[in-house]
């Protein structure tokens, strides 16, 4: 990669940030910022001419696999899919072999993540193994950084265990609980959305309901502990209408939303292709329309990706053997400008508050999400928001292919990245 102390010049773009938005060059050395404003020079040069300058996305939600599960993923190959996306900073999820449920384990990602090309925070798992029932060690975990406790891909079903870590983490400072919303009793078994199409194709359905009875649930346990909760890649309309009225009744609840989700509808399961097959599955019309209406008017605080490979072999299976998820990092930015900028559903501004600066209030993070200004950290991306291109799986940077925007035409694309005033994208190229 190029020398971090050489000072760059982002060139002729638009900057968009919390503040407002602006056409200025942006000045980078030692890492920071040093102006914003027009006829800026430097050592190196990065054109930035019909582009958006933003600060650098963020992820709430992203599933690197290592350790354990490194055939699919790993947090090298994982850092540079979100890089090439326009991330500066990714939250891995835990529920790796071994889990993120002891500080070893949290460490050894943070180690590997330092020397990736984005920052990788952990997540730090709720429970003991996962397995809803004991507390992690959540205060030994919030010592190394994390802030996120989640046991992602497994619902906390028990409501005292969540009450005890919600109470827990309301006395760790910057900590929030997320849930997986989907309660095991009801949604173990399915494999697609309960609805018209899971009867037509003859497959065991997950209803909205096994979402909305958790996020009911875990809402009145906000506001009896005063603790934060965060609902990871909400689905459904009736369970965005409780984040909504839970907002209104002032609780500390935060939420995300899946590109998948607003973009894709049961419908594509028709063609029983395993790339469709997620967890919480791809919902009815009503509901991806109820969570483009949740993007726009604040229900939803982040765009995360739920970025979910998987080994080729095991997504080649029947539908319902096959695993859930899917990629993200590299197509969340052109499905958003595509699927809601384009059509008027999000300004560019309020698609990029959605893509980085919000999740990274959500996250606590301080180094990502913050104006583009004298003196904040060099973490930019910059985005030819008109730049029209094709998924094709073989040319992703993610060690799985599983993606279901394959052949898909997509508007939006990073140009570079820049982590810590180091360019780590150029021209659509990892620098290494």
């Amino acid at each position: 990669m190029p020398e971090a102390d050489q000072s760059l010049v982002i060139k002729g773009g638009r900057v968009i940030d919390a503040t407002g938005e602006r056409d200025a060059d942006v000045l980078i050395a030692a890492g920071e910022i040093v102006e914003v404003g027009p006829g800026l020079k430097a050592e190196r040069e990065l054109d930035a001419s019909g582009c958006v300058v933003s600060p650098g996305l963020v992820d709430l939600h992203v599933h690197l696999r290592e350790p354990g599960g490194e055939d699919a993923e790993t947090i090298e190959t994982g850092a540079r899919a979100a890089a090439l996306g326009g991330f500066t900073a990714i939250v891995a999820m835990p529920n790796t072999e071994p889990p993120h449920d002891e500080p070893s384990v949290v460490a050894s990602v943070l180690a590997a993540g330092a020397r990736s090309l984005c920052d990788v925070h952990a997540a730090g798992c709720i429970t003991e193994g996962r397995a809803g029932t004991a507390l992690a060690p959540m205060g030994e975990l919030h010592a190394l950084g994390v802030r996120i406790f989640t046991d992602d891909g497994a619902c906390v079903d028990r409501a005292g265990v969540m009450r005890r870590a919600l109470e827990y983490a309301r006395s760790l400072p910057g900590a929030v609980v997320a849930q997986h919303a989907e309660d095991s009793s009801l949604a173990d078994g399915g494999h697609m959305h309960e609805g018209e199409w899971s009867s037509r194709l003859g497959i065991a359905g997950r209803p909205a309901i096994a979402e909305s009875a958790v996020v009911a649930r875990d809402c009145l346990l906000a506001e009896a502990t005063g603790a934060r909760v965060h609902f990871l890649h909400l689905s459904t309309a009736v369970a965005l209408d409780m984040v909504r009225g839970a907002k209104a009744r002032g609780l500390a609840v935060t939420a995300e939303a899946a590109p998948h989700h607003f973009t894709l509808t049961d419908a594509a399961c028709a063609s029983f292709d395993p790339a469709f097959k997620v967890h919480p599955p791809l919902r009815s019309d009503a509901d991806v329309a109820a969570v483009k209406q949740g993007l726009a008017d604040g229900t939803i605080d982040a765009i995360a990706t739920d970025h979910a490979p998987h080994a080729v072999e095991t997504k080649e299976r029947p539908f319902e053997e096959a695993p859930p998820g899917m990629l993200g990092l590299e197509t969340a930015l052109a499905v958003t400008i595509t699927e809601l900028v384009g059509p008027g559903v999000l300004t560019m501004a309020e698609a990029l508050a959605l893509l980085s600066w919000r999740p990274a209030a959500v996250a606590g993070m301080t180094q990502h999400g913050q104006p583009v200004a004298a003196g904040a950290p060099a973490n930019v991306c910059v985005i030819d928001p008109a730049l029209t291109w094709e998924v094709d799986p073989s040319r992703l940077a993610s060690k799985s292919r599983n993606t279901p925007y394959s052949g898909r035409a997509l508007t939006g694309r990073v140009r570079h990245t820049v982590l810590r005033g180091t360019p780590v994208v150029v021209d659509g190229e990892p620098c290494r």
